[in-house]
């Protein structure tokens, strides 16, 4: 691409040149999204309509629903088109713009997981004091913040893109444009676009798990500590399927984004980025209704009421 002033375009690789294989993949894909918006969206309604879902975890549940929605939309329905198109393009703005709403919402996700932690945390350790400490204007302030700090890590991220010209190869190995993939593109010197996303990515990945790992430490001291294994049990019930979304979410993203260049592998980064990025919402809403009894009940409440 001559610059950005000739040329507004970047093309996508996508997954693979065989036709048949292309096609499978596109229907594959499809169907992982339907059943992502289906999955998330239920969640959402069941905790919207259900009186027995009105705790703090379930208010956190519904927002992590709806970002798991946010993210899958932000890449599955152009990679959908990657995939079955002939001419596999995007243009600069919208590729930006895709680099900045895929940062906005794993950002604003992994610290509505921390406040997920903090919520068991108190539920846990100051049971007495949780109705008091969870009240439902502490939660809106909680995912306020989610939302705002994900917002300005994107904006910090993705504004320097717009000094950067192109005057090489258009091409870009992958099916999304994700921002290391966007900065290998580019003619400029791009040390200080890769510092600043390594330091903050390094702030916000280790902040948020610091504040996760921190309150299950307290988690697990307090249930080491309970004197019946069946109250262990239920405790730590509570929390198994966070933990689950957790280690999901943030081994797989940290280690596609915070690795070393010398472990980089183009395979490997759009494993990766399948994973957290279009798995992990399909699995999230699952995880929590197969390990989640409230969830479980609501759900068959909703489906004899339709019966």
């Amino acid at each position: 691409m001559g610059n950005q002033t000739t040329e507004y375009y970047f093309s996508l690789l996508g997954l693979s040149n065989n036709r048949q294989l292309q096609i499978f993949l596109f229907f594959l894909f499809l169907l992982i999204y339907l059943l992502t918006l289906l999955g998330n969206v239920i969640i959402m309604l069941l905790v919207k309509t259900s009186p027995h879902l009105q705790s703090p975890m379930y208010f956190f549940l519904s927002y992590l629903s709806f970002l798991d929605v946010c993210y899958s939309t932000v890449t599955v329905p152009k990679m959908l088109e990657i995939i079955i198109a002939k001419q596999k393009t995007i243009s600069v703005g919208g590729c930006f713009t895709q680099a900045f709403f895929i940062l906005f919402s794993a950002t604003a996700e992994v610290f509505i997981l921390s406040s997920m932690a903090y919520d068991r945390y108190c539920a846990i350790c100051k049971p007495l004091h949780y109705v008091e400490i969870m009240n439902v204007a502490f939660c809106r302030k909680l995912v306020t913040s989610a939302w705002i700090i994900g917002f300005v890590y994107a904006l910090a991220n993705t504004l320097p893109l717009l000094r950067l010209h192109f005057c090489g190869s258009n091409i870009i190995n992958h099916f999304s444009c994700e921002l290391p993939s966007i900065l290998s593109l580019s003619c400029n010197e791009t040390f200080l676009n890769k510092t600043l996303f390594f330091i903050s990515g390094s702030i916000v990945g280790l902040v948020s798990l610091f504040l996760t790992v921190l309150s299950y430490i307290h988690i697990i001291s307090t249930i080491l500590r309970i004197n019946s294994s069946e109250g262990r049990r239920k405790a730590f019930s509570t929390c198994s399927s966070h933990l689950t979304v957790v280690s999901l979410f943030y081994g797989t993203g940290y280690f596609r984004y915070l690795r070393p260049s010398s472990a980089s592998s183009v395979l490997l980064d759009v494993i990766l980025s399948i994973e957290y990025s279009i798995l992990t919402p399909l699995l999230n809403p699952i995880i929590y209704s197969l390990q989640n009894k409230e969830v479980k009940v609501a759900l068959r409440r909703i489906l004899r009421l339709k019966s």
